[in-house]
């Protein structure tokens, strides 16, 4: 067989390249990530994009507000896969007052943007990831907003699969939950390929997700709905429609599946297999005495009175969690505010001191390579982190796009198109 054909990669949101590294990691010579976004809207300083632009060299880095990039742009790239991690925003949408442009979601949800990219630019691929509350927000109509992205996808003729992961369940070091969005264009080779299963079998066996993270047979507890119809309308979704989606489903022809399933666990790797050598350790990094305090408080039960506004008592609890953090657990999910004095925080105990994990720990805990984001101050580091991907499952997800482009590549041989 030929040479393979790179496939171009337009990034969104992109951080500071927990998408790019993994798909590097996958197959550097397939993966051309010729178009790089990032835009931190409400800082002087561009931390993040500049330390993407001192990790990778080439491509075109872009570090402008999205929203004033032009469709242009995008058309000229013509990507065959578009990628991104996004916020999770509110997607309401209503009918313009004139009709003409259809609908008009709330301005500065970085979701239509996505919509517009696609529009504008055809990507076969479009891998997304985002926080696993996506599948239940707002929480006074749940299941509104993803309905809205899956109506968003049927109309620019996409199928798609979605899974909730746990790093940690794969065999990695953080139990981080996230959702992952894999949409692929109608009538591809890999959807027509796809075509020979259902949908049941899709989610749990053959499709995209199940391949690479398997799953168990069964839908955890039984929980499973094979629903036919998605309401096309996204206005009428907007106002009306809500709908418990499971951890993982399928979308095709605007006809959904959506089940709980179980992972089949690969051992997580140990908090202690990530960690430095003492010596290593800078001072500042340990605990004071009034902070050991302070940490004790914070990790410890609680039960407070508090009172509202307008003057309503009530008491707020929350349960203790143990005082420092297991070495044999993989480490809880990383926060924005790691580092931080708060509850949320990690803390090892190691030879009897008790400390913070390190920047370059935390960067070990999403799978960069240490001091990816040296050069910031700790503060914006842990920031950074808190706010990235667990690099090796988008590594995972690169080799699945690479064993689907090898397939599409066979089957044309075989069709004797080249």
């Amino acid at each position: 067989m030929g040479h393979q054909k790179k496939l171009r990669v337009v990034e969104l949101f992109a951080g500071v390249g927990g998408f790019r590294l993994g798909l590097e990691k996958a197959n550097k010579d397939l993966f051309d990530i010729s178009w790089a976004n990032q835009w931190e809207p409400s800082r002087k300083s561009q931390d993040a994009f500049e330390c993407y632009t001192r990790n990778f060299k080439d491509g075109i880095h872009s570090n402008e507000d999205i929203s004033k990039v032009s469709d242009n742009v995008f058309q000229k790239l013509v990507p065959d896969l578009v990628v991104g991690g996004f916020p999770c925003q509110d997607y309401s949408v209503a009918r313009s007052l004139s009709g003409e442009k259809g609908i008009q979601g709330i301005k500065g949800v970085l979701f239509w943007e996505i919509e517009r990219i696609l529009k504008n630019s055809h990507p076969k691929y479009v891998l997304l990831e985002n926080v696993d509350r996506l599948l239940k927000s707002p929480s006074k109509q749940r299941g509104r907003d993803f309905a809205v992205m899956l109506a968003t996808f049927h109309k620019l003729n996409y199928n798609l699969e979605w899974r909730v992961i746990n790093a940690a369940d794969y065999g990695h070091a953080q139990r981080r939950r996230r959702v992952f969005i894999f949409a692929y264009k109608r009538d591809i080779l890999f959807d027509r390929e796809q075509r020979n299963f259902d949908k049941k079998e899709i989610v749990f066996k053959e499709g995209f997700f199940a391949k690479a993270f398997p799953v168990k047979e069964d839908p955890y507890l039984g929980r499973i709905s094979d629903i036919e119809e998605l309401p096309t309308d996204r206005v009428d979704i907007s106002d009306n429609y809500s709908f418990g989606f499971h951890t993982s489903g399928i979308m095709r022809d605007g006809k959904f599946l959506t089940a709980h399933t179980d992972p089949v666990y690969m051992e997580p790797t140990p908090l202690r297999d990530i960690l430095l050598d003492e010596e290593e350790i800078d001072e500042k990094y340990y605990l004071t005495e009034d902070t050991e305090k302070k940490f004790e408080y914070l990790r410890g039960a609680k039960k407070v009175e508090r009172t509202t506004a307008d003057g309503h008592k009530y008491f707020f609890s929350e349960g203790g969690m143990s005082p420092t953090d297991s070495l044999d657990l993989p480490g809880r999910t990383m926060l924005t505010s790691e580092g931080s004095k708060n509850r949320s925080t990690h803390i090892v105990e190691v030879n009897g001191r008790k400390r913070f994990l390190t920047p370059i720990e935390c960067e070990r805990l999403n799978g960069f390579n240490d001091n990816w984001t040296a050069g910031m101050t700790d503060r914006m580091r842990y920031f950074c982190m808190g706010n990235a991907l667990v690099v090796d499952l988008i590594a995972t997800m690169g080799k699945r796009i690479e064993e689907i482009e090898k397939l599409s590549e066979t089957e044309i041989v075989q069709l004797g198109l080249f």
